[in-house]
């Protein structure tokens, strides 16, 4: 009797957790691009690469979208804490908001 964990080749749980998570991650990122029989069989290399890709590009567009959170707050609050009217509401005095309403 051989000294292994394992009696045969297979794969460890840890292994299966992470191997169908990132089949999940890649069929559901990848927004109907992938099924699951095309992701399970493809070669490692190249299920980790896209998995990367896919990685990048949420990660990517999680910063860009803190970062346009972060410049509106300060657009709106100035440094005194005070809210900043905006541009539209200052030069547009000429402006009727009487929508709706008919003369007669």
């Amino acid at each position: 009797m051989f000294l292994l964990t394992l009696p045969f080749f297979g794969l460890t749980s840890d292994y299966r957790i992470y191997l169908f998570s990132q089949i999940h991650d890649i069929v559901f990122h990848g927004k109907g691009g992938y099924d699951y029989n095309t992701v399970y069989n493809m070669p490692i290399w190249l299920r980790k690469f896209t998995f990367n890709k896919i990685k990048e590009w949420y990660d990517k567009e999680t910063q860009e979208y803190q970062k346009s959170q972060n410049s509106n707050v300060h657009n709106i609050i100035d440094e005194k804490g005070n809210v900043n009217i905006p541009d539209f509401l200052k030069n547009n005095n000429k402006t009727s908001y009487n929508v709706g309403v008919s003369k007669k």
